[in-house]
């Protein structure tokens, strides 16, 4: 294995450990992320927030944070862009749509929201 490609992988799994650690809340409301794309000749990384993320309304103050925090904590990482993929991030034409408790949805059906476990 290649110099180059160690330092890669190590890169990537640097951004991966930044993310869990710094922020575990992601995972734990039902979110995740992925690494989409990481440019190491400019130090930019681009990260696509999911799952409950798509939506959320504090999902704008977690990316702040994240390209904030990321940018000191990872000398090599310059530039982050992060999107929920709901549009208006680097690259969000793709992701998923929120879902609220009364809305139609795309096939004609009610949303009735999460069900009760009892």
């Amino acid at each position: 294995m290649s110099t180059e490609s160690q330092s890669g992988d190590d890169l990537e799994e640097r951004i991966n450990n930044f993310l869990r650690r710094n922020f575990p809340q992601i995972q734990m409301h039902g979110g995740n992320h992925a690494i989409q794309n990481i440019d190491r000749e400019n130090g930019t990384v681009s990260i696509s927030l999911g799952g409950a993320c798509s939506g959320c309304g504090i999902s704008p103050m977690t990316i702040q944070a994240i390209k904030s925090r990321m940018t000191k904590e990872i000398p090599e990482i310059n530039t982050v862009h992060a999107d929920t993929g709901m549009g208006g991030g680097h690259g969000g034409d793709g992701g998923m749509s929120p879902s609220f408790p009364g809305e139609t949805t795309e096939d004609g059906e009610d949303d009735e929201g999460p069900q009760a476990p009892f």
